[in-house]
């Protein structure tokens, strides 16, 4: 078995929850995508990500069942583990920064795949939700304060795959930051909290805390 890391990304305030992440830092023992891509789906997580440069952040990001050139949870993880300025995806380079408990990046929301961002009146509604049918790639959302910038959100990938529920999904919350145009702290999932907010030129930050599960 090749050797790789585990993160959660997006923890809650008290250290919990987050979205579980693989990451090899030797992406050269593995090169062929295909096999990559096997790898990811053994593994079973929501992504996983290959290094290829550690020094220059050169990453690659793969689902179960197919490739990203973009995604949020992978990048703040492997920056965090990485400890670098940026990052290199197939989509652009995206900007790192380390600021006390939190992983920040800064990338653009064109760079996210689509989403179907779904509002609802309330956060129990939100709650309440059943897993929809596989097919489209929602975002359920709803304010739990819209004055204070905090919304409840739940990830649906729509995916052939086991991942039916994601638990914290950073290029969504992108999406929806850029929609909304303003500084957004949600709860996701079952308990984890991402961050975000606006910057110039239609980049978007999004943060939160990553701990080392191995």
């Amino acid at each position: 078995m090749t050797d790789y890391d585990v993160l959660r990304v997006f923890c809650g305030p008290g250290g919990g929850y987050g979205n579980e992440l693989g990451v090899v830092r030797e992406g050269s023992t593995m090169p062929d995508r295909a096999e990559r891509q096997e790898f990811a789906a053994k593994l079973g997580f929501s992504e996983t990500v290959f290094v290829d440069d550690p020094e220059r952040g050169v990453i690659d990001i793969y689902t179960p069942t197919l490739r990203l050139p973009f995604a949020g949870h992978p990048c703040v993880g492997v920056g965090w583990l990485l400890d670098v300025p940026e990052l290199v995806t197939p989509a652009g380079v995206v900007g790192v920064r380390l600021d006390g408990e939190f992983s920040w990046i800064e990338a653009r929301a064109e760079w996210a795949p689509p989403r179907t961002l779904k509002r609802y009146a309330s956060a129990a509604e939100v709650d309440a939700l059943a897993v929809p049918a596989p097919g489209e790639w929602i975002y359920a959302w709803a304010w739990q304060d819209e004055a204070g910038g905090r919304i409840r959100a739940r990830a649906f990938p729509g995916r052939d795959d086991a991942i039916t529920e994601d638990e914290a999904t950073g290029a969504a919350a992108i999406l929806l930051t850029q929609h909304l145009g303003r500084a957004l702290n949600i709860t996701q999932g079952k308990g984890s909290q991402l961050l975000t907010a606006p910057q110039p030129n239609d980049w978007v930050e999004v943060g939160g805390r990553v701990h080392l599960e191995r």
